[in-house]
């Protein structure tokens, strides 16, 4: 028997119709309403591709590649539109409306994609842009979440000190602000570096402070303390300037306040303000700091 060696003692892997994933499909029959795909080894389990999908040009036996998911009626369709992510894929998605339920995200097919409240990290509207994660829930339903990260990457390409970019999709008073790194990569601001004015949804520059064994980035907003203590003093002049040129606390207020007033880290203020007495810009009393003019 021809190739009978080849395959001897091994099954045939049938392929599944899998929700919310690519496949390439064979054209199993044609309708008047669509055709059905699947494999011609398992005919039984097939799925639609309507009709105003089909290219003119097909026919029965000829391989398409679709994404599968769930129309209207809960039942498993197939289109050859591109969805803006597969299972288990992180995209940046649009909201075109707020209902009773959840969100409802723009990511490329007729049906909208339901973001479910619990599944908020941040209150959303509609017309904004969120990060979100593409996953199946416990009724079999593709959801989005915008907790992503147990479906972010860890082989990122970056080193340290490399500068990169990434969307802010969570901030946690005990760990940090939680930022995917090109849409796609886990990173981390670690608490004590999370001095500044984050929000969820931000688009923020980043440099890398430390690669993890695991993979995972350690990140900072700022720059090495050198590099960054010229743009800390001019942002602390330009606030005691706001304040008539007299800052009504000194360099001892406590690092809340600081934090408040500047978004730095007090650290970083001290030595915003050392340049600026270096300079001959400010002076400091016992309740405050004087612009010198």
């Amino acid at each position: 028997m021809k190739n009978a060696g080849a395959i001897s003692g091994h099954k045939r892997e049938e392929i599944m119709l899998e929700l919310g994933k690519k496949q390439i499909l064979t054209i199993l029959k044609e309708t008047d309403f669509g055709v059905y795909l699947g494999e011609k080894e398992n005919p039984q389990e097939r799925v639609l591709l309507p009709k105003k999908e089909v290219p003119e040009e097909a026919a029965t036996g000829d391989t398409l590649e679709v994404f599968l998911y769930k129309d209207s009626k809960d039942r498993l369709i197939a289109t050859r539109r591109e969805p803006a992510m597969t299972l288990g894929g992180v995209a940046v998605v649009k909201v075109a409306q707020v209902a009773s339920i959840g969100a409802f995200l723009e990511w490329g097919l007729e049906k909208d994609l339901l973001l479910p409240f619990r599944e908020q990290t941040a209150k959303v509207q509609a017309g904004q842009s969120c990060l979100a994660a593409l996953y199946i829930d416990k009724s079999g339903r593709l959801c989005a979440t915008m907790n992503v990260y147990p479906y972010l990457r860890t082989d990122s390409p970056y080193k340290k000190d490399d500068h990169v970019t990434g969307t802010i999709y969570q901030i946690s008073e005990e760990f940090g602000v939680f930022v995917a790194v090109d849409n796609c990569y886990s990173g981390l601001i670690p608490r004590k570096e999370a001095a500044g004015h984050f929000r969820i949804g931000d688009t923020i520059q980043a440099r890398v402070t430390e690669v993890k064994e695991d993979g995972k980035l350690s990140l900072s907003a700022r720059e090495k303390a050198y590099l960054q203590m010229d743009e800390d003093a001019e942002n602390i002049m330009q606030i005691i300037e706001g304040y008539d040129g007299v800052l009504p606390f000194n360099d001892k207020a406590s690092p809340e306040v600081i934090k408040r007033e500047f978004g730095l880290s007090k650290n970083a203020f001290k030595r915003g303000v050392g340049r600026l007495l270096k300079e001959g810009r400010v002076e400091i009393t016992e309740k405050s700091i004087r612009k010198i003019k």
